[in-house]
């Protein structure tokens, strides 16, 4: 390697450090013990409510108050006894089974045997299906 030229380093030095201490290391007692030790202005607030749950306790027991108080039975309307009945006699008249109607009316069989039973939650749409798939008129007189 004589004669090749002066030896010379081509890249940076890497320096190596510690992490800056994180927010809640500067708060710490020996940090704060410190800062007033070398004579740092040292900044101290009081949060409101700070390690409480006062606003999420205090919401809640009005809804659970109102709750509590609430007597009323909530229940789904079902499908009336008339019209149930109305259904199947309009079905069998017609000599179609369960499935067939609902084949017919593009919907599952089980919610023709959800409405003959009095199961199902009424819907307009669908009795206006079954009114013009059965030629009956299966909601009140109008």
């Amino acid at each position: 390697m004589s004669g090749v030229g002066p030896l010379s380093q081509d890249w940076e030095p890497v320096v190596l450090r510690k992490k800056a201490p994180t927010s809640a290391a500067r708060k710490d007692d020996k940090a704060v013990n410190a800062a007033r030790r070398s004579g740092a202005d040292i900044e101290t607030m009081k949060k409101h409510n700070a390690a409480t749950n006062r606003a999420a306790s205090s919401s809640t027991s009005l809804n659970t108050k109102r709750l509590d108080e609430d007597t009323e039975n909530l229940a789904h309307d079902r499908v009336p006894t008339e019209l149930k009945k109305a259904i199947m006699q309009a079905r069998t008249d017609k000599k179609l089974t369960q499935a067939q109607l609902a084949q017919i009316i593009n919907e599952k069989p089980q919610v023709i045997q959800e409405y003959e039973s009095g199961k199902a939650i009424p819907n307009q749409q669908i009795i206006g299906k079954l009114e013009r798939a059965l030629g009956a008129k299966l909601r009140g007189k109008k």
